[in-house]
């Protein structure tokens, strides 16, 4: 009755976070649990399988979709948003909520988090703010950075997730991409998968025009933007609002998304800002 609940999200640091707690606890007192977004890359089931191997468990899978919502496309029409004031729209629907309602059904003695040694704050924040969840860091308690866990992963064998591959840092929502990436991360995938490009600028344009405002995932913060109040970047340009930015107006970036999407939204309070988190268009309104 007292499982260590270990979070798995299909990048190398909760991977290895899972590994290091299966080896300390024991697989009878461990249970990996994947929320499912059936946003991932094909390959991501691929990683998650060598994974199970790796561990000598099964990894269990869970998912709200199917339930009110059918996809992570019904979440963004659904709410006419992005994001939102406190993140990802869908990280909350699809992760965040999703874990919650997970500790409320099932008993454990902690909860496993994949935070690294460079997101001390993040745990700390964690640890203050959400004390039910009991969590615990094995990352921190073995002082290992994301290119450890790389490092750990490849020498067991393990091919890394086709998203570090491509030259993206995380392995998030590869069949839409990321909403939260920052301007350099969606011009890489501009010019990597220009059809997947193609159709964020469309949901884009879809959700602009339900909602009677725009809707985008990137924001403008130039002194001309801020003047005119034309904050939002459209990936594409939209007929109705000819005053607002897109990509192609805003200078290169480096790839530099905010972090591991794996719904502990909220738990970076206690960190410096990063600067990708300054070119993303977080509406003021949350949703209902």
């Amino acid at each position: 009755m007292n499982k260590i609940i270990c979070w798995f999200s299909g990048g190398v640091t909760s991977a290895v976070a899972c590994k290091l707690s299966i080896d300390d606890y024991g697989k009878d007192n461990c249970r990996v649990i994947f929320m499912d977004t059936k946003n991932e890359d094909d390959d991501t089931y691929r990683f998650l399988k060598d994974c199970e191997k790796w561990y000598g468990i099964e990894i269990e899978i869970i998912t709200v979709l199917g339930e009110k919502f059918n996809s992570i496309q019904d979440i963004w029409i659904h709410y006419k948003s992005l994001n939102v004031a406190h993140g990802a729209i869908c990280s909350s629907v699809l992760k965040r909520d999703l874990r919650l309602k997970f500790e409320k059904e099932n008993e454990y003695k902690h909860q496993v988090f994949g935070f690294d040694i460079n997101e001390c704050n993040r745990a700390k924040a964690m640890k203050n703010n959400h004390k039910q969840a009991k969590p615990i860091f094995p990352l921190l308690n073995h002082a290992l950075r994301k290119i450890d866990c790389i490092k750990i992963v490849e020498e067991a064998g393990i091919e890394l997730p086709l998203a570090y591959r491509l030259g993206f840092h995380n392995n998030n929502c590869l069949k839409t991409f990321c909403i939260q990436g920052g301007i350099g991360y969606w011009q890489k995938v501009q010019i990597d998968f220009p059809d997947k490009f193609e159709a964020m600028a469309e949901m884009e344009h879809k959700l602009t025009d339900l909602k009677g405002k725009p809707v985008t995932m990137l924001k403008d913060q130039s002194k001309k933007a801020k003047e005119f109040g034309a904050y939002n970047v459209f990936l594409k340009p939209h007929p109705n609002y000819k005053k607002y930015k897109d990509l192609s107006l805003m200078k290169g970036r480096d790839v530099e998304p905010l972090m591991e999407c794996n719904g502990f939204c909220g738990t970076n309070d206690f960190d410096e800002r990063p600067k990708t988190e300054k070119e993303i268009n977080f509406q003021a309104e949350l949703f209902e």
